[in-house]
């Protein structure tokens, strides 16, 4: 099983700014477990209208992310409190 290396979006350090160290510490986490296990996952889709962008949620946190199995990278898009999804 091939291992994926973690992209970071630059709005992701923007999104991280905002949280709690421990949390973001803990989501930085998530996204090398993924990372990780990206072939042993089932990926839940963002929304039907954003083909190949995938979300997982760590506690009120969602980290949103596309995978390139060809260069086996995971590509973090975003990290957003549920609660601001949803206004």
């Amino acid at each position: 099983m091939a291992w994926y290396r973690v992209v970071y979006r630059p709005e992701v350090v923007t999104d991280l700014a905002t949280v709690e160290k421990a949390i973001a510490q803990r989501i930085l986490d998530k996204t090398k477990w993924l990372a990780s296990n990206v072939e042993n996952l089932r990926h839940e889709s963002a929304s039907p209208g954003l083909p190949g962008l995938s979300k997982y949620a760590v506690g009120e946190w969602r980290i949103f992310y596309s995978i390139d199995r060809n260069e086996h990278l995971l590509d973090v898009h975003m990290i957003a409190n549920q609660k601001e999804l949803c206004r």
